[in-house]
């Protein structure tokens, strides 16, 4: 796996943090237009003002923004659109995604983008006869200035779907490792289960095989982690590598995991997809892996996931971004190695912009938003403002 770490089954778990990620919702304010900057407030000691600037606007549920090496960023739209965003302008990438089947929670979700800058991976749900079939991870060839994208080939198919509730599906691709959070599809048999993708995270090559150090030999062999309810955001921690994990709770307890190679996390609904469950039930798996940090009695909707870097995040470098579509802001994760010790909020964030759901860092450092509202949906570029003695 490269640089980027799992962590052995060996080590020490984790204690949760019972943190709150939510907050009060700030006013309304005035809508920010494409290519304003909107100031944000005064900062604070925890981390630095941010200006938050509307790149992109009039969109419908974007899922996932993801950056080319010479700064065009691509977007993926739930009803199977693939959009490009360049020199301030939104255009449509040609791609036909075959048996597209978007419903419920599902459609054209995650992405992740080879460094070569001409491949990409889709995580999308697909249909047959009009009825869900699976959720699978496809992978396409962007021609010369991503005008179109061609279909090359099915990566990971068979990941579960029911109605489309649950399908996941997040990606990341680290040191020629890619990783693919999934749902469970609302079925109380998969999260438990070594024979199937759904409640899991899985680690394969890029061209879908199984990794040589796959911890499951007696099960499906691309199964990294299991016993998760439905991962939303995955993160590499700088430094280390670590690769953490964000998933949502059902009724209470929303997690932020750090991922051990062959790790139960403790999800295992009840008969009938009964949720009355803890989301770590260590009672019936003692061994289950204990979240890093927990939103306890109340969930927030926790989504996208970024590690923040660079000096101009100050108290902020290195912590864990987690966007939220319930609370509509973005809490901040202050962790020391693999432990989380303090939270914060991005007050420029807080209430103005709805649902949010993918988080995304440029190499500049900016972290990128999407928004998930149904209609009007905006991409945004949020950047640190200069410390007042560095100007």
């Amino acid at each position: 796996m490269g640089d980027h770490q799992i962590r052995g089954r060996a080590l020490l778990l984790l204690a949760a943090v019972p943190l709150v990620l939510g907050g009060c919702a700030a006013g309304s304010g005035e809508d920010a237009r494409a290519g304003d900057v909107a100031a944000g407030g005064e900062a604070d000691d925890a981390g630095p003002a941010l200006d938050v600037e509307v790149v992109a606007e009039g969109l419908a549920l974007p899922w996932d923004v993801q950056l080319l090496p010479d700064g065009t960023a691509l977007v993926t739209e739930r009803s199977g659109r693939l959009l490009a965003l360049e020199d301030g302008q939104v255009r449509e990438v040609a791609i036909d995604i075959p048996n597209l089947f978007v419903g419920s929670e599902s459609g054209l979700m995650g992405m992740a983008l080879a460094p070569d800058g001409e491949t990409a991976y889709l995580c999308h749900a697909t249909q047959s006869g009009g009825q869900p079939q699976d959720v699978r991870v496809t992978r396409w060839t962007l021609d010369e200035g991503a005008t179109s994208a061609g279909a090359d080939g099915v990566v990971v198919a068979g990941m579960p779907i029911t109605t489309g509730r649950h399908g996941g599906c997040r990606l990341l691709l680290e040191d020629d490792t890619l990783y693919v959070g999934t749902g469970d599809a609302a079925d109380e048999a998969n999260p438990q289960s070594l024979d199937s993708l759904g409640g899991k995270v899985l680690a394969v090559t890029p061209q879908g095989e199984p990794l040589a150090d796959a911890p499951f030999v007696d099960g499906d062999p691309r199964i990294l982690t299991y016993g998760h309810r439905n991962v939303q955001g995955l993160a590499a921690q700088p430094g280390s590598g670590t690769v953490w994990s964000v998933e949502h709770g059902s009724s209470v307890d929303d997690e932020v995991n750090v991922l051990e190679s062959g790790a139960n996390y403790g999800w295992a609904p009840g008969p009938g997809y009964d949720e009355s469950v803890p989301m770590t039930d260590t009672e019936r798996f003692p061994d289950a892996v204990e979240a890093a940090w927990s939103s306890g009695d109340r969930t927030h909707a926790t989504s996208g996931a970024a590690f923040l870097e660079g000096e101009r995040w100050g108290a902020w470098e290195g912590a864990l971004a987690v966007a939220e579509l319930k609370d509509s802001g973005v809490g901040v994760l202050r962790v020391d190695g693999e432990q989380v010790v303090g939270e914060d909020r991005m007050a420029e964030l807080e209430g103005d912009y709805g649902r949010l759901r993918s988080l995304t860092l440029d190499e500049d450092g900016a972290l990128w938003v999407t928004t998930s509202n149904g209609e009007g949906d905006v991409v945004l570029r949020v950047t640190p403002r200069p410390a007042p003695d560095a100007r």
